[in-house]
């Protein structure tokens, strides 16, 4: 029996913060690579490369950090237990390839998790990047777009993004907190609660697991063992009503949806932080939401506004309702979301965006 009387009164604990808050205390979420540091994490991936050892093949056991790996334990504590976000500054990308990059972003994501597929292609390690889709196609990803991506989850425990390249304008990240979503929903519109709390359909952009049906059924807010687990999509939620056999929205559930967004849009709510080149940005879905704004991106090509981009699997996350692990999304042997898995296609850890 969970200890919180849920729909009733406000979920309490780290998760449950507020912008204006964490504005302050970014010393406590934030953290700058140490020349030592950077030194030993570039020993790793010469080590790593020395071997000729593919990317998808490391494992944290090839990807040795004898300093670094007790700053990882703390950040994976603080994802998973604490407020669910954390922000790495300054790998000194400007000097090395994209493998380079793309080797240390995989070793370090080794130490906080196991990558999950993150679309029908099986790419684990992905690229946010602009290929000219349009956000209204009813098949597009809104990470291969320039559009204002709203707050959303993604399909895992963690989700972490390296930026390669940054926009020539725009593209500024944002997270807020799921669980002071909840409470502000039942201080200010406890009405609109109930709703929230029940299933929306959503599409899957065609990309269908083995045995299960092209929506999903999932709520926004999901209680589970005292914390407040969350997943929402809105873009998904809207494109899963041209799909036959879904049902119509209500009005009601328009009404609620659009007053979780408002709320989201808040500057006392949301945090926003500087993306720089070289920053690794970590989130965890089950308490964070994240979106971006609109960019504009530089001509030529090789300046484009570049992320790459892990779902990450915790054995240990947090425990999880039966809509993440059964309705929504499969599991991993051990019981963790495994992002998006796809009959018949293999896993695969492109250098591009593709």
């Amino acid at each position: 029996m969970d200890s919180v009387e849920f729909g009733k009164s406000p979920v309490a604990g780290p998760q449950a913060w507020y912008g204006s808050e964490m504005r302050r205390r970014e010393q406590d979420w934030s953290h700058a690579w140490t020349s030592s540091e950077i030194a030993e994490i570039e020993a790793a991936i010469d080590h790593i490369q020395s071997q000729g050892r593919e990317i998808l093949n490391i494992r944290k056991e090839d990807f040795p950090l004898p300093t670094v790996t007790d700053r990882l334990s703390e950040i994976r504590r603080y994802l998973l237990d604490g407020p669910g976000f954390f922000l790495l500054r300054g790998l000194p990308i400007e000097d090395w390839t994209i493998e380079r990059a793309a080797t240390a972003f995989w070793g370090l994501g080794t130490h906080i998790g196991h990558a999950c597929s993150q679309n029908g292609k099986g790419h684990v390690l992905g690229h946010v990047k602009n290929l000219g889709l349009d956000y209204s196609d009813p098949a597009a990803r809104g990470y291969q777009t320039s559009a204002r991506l709203p707050y959303h989850t993604d399909s895992s425990d963690i989700a972490t993004l390296l930026c390669w390249r940054a926009a020539k304008s725009g593209g500024l990240s944002s997270i807020v907190s799921s669980t002071t979503l909840y409470n502000e929903v039942l201080a200010r519109r406890p009405d609109l609660l109930p709703m929230l709390m029940q299933p929306f359909h959503r599409t899957r952009w065609g990309e269908i697991p083995e045995g299960k049906l092209p929506w999903a059924e999932i709520p926004v807010f999901m209680p589970q063992d005292g914390r407040i687990i969350s997943h929402y999509v809105r873009s998904a939620i809207r494109k899963g009503q041209l799909i036959d056999g879904v049902p119509p929205l209500t009005d009601a559930q328009n009404e609620a949806l659009d007053f979780v967004d408002s709320l989201a849009q808040d500057s006392d709510i949301h945090l926003d932080m500087t993306f720089r080149p070289g920053d690794i940005q970590f989130v965890c879905n089950h308490c964070t939401m994240h979106s971006r704004t609109a960019f504009e991106d530089w001509e030529k090509p090789e300046d484009r506004r570049h992320l790459l981009r892990l779902w990450l699997a915790c054995e240990d996350g947090p425990a999880l309702p039966r809509w993440i692990t059964e309705s929504y999304e499969g599991k991993t042997g051990n019981g963790r979301p495994n992002g998006i898995v796809v009959p018949g296609v293999a896993q695969n850890a492109p250098l591009e965006a593709v």
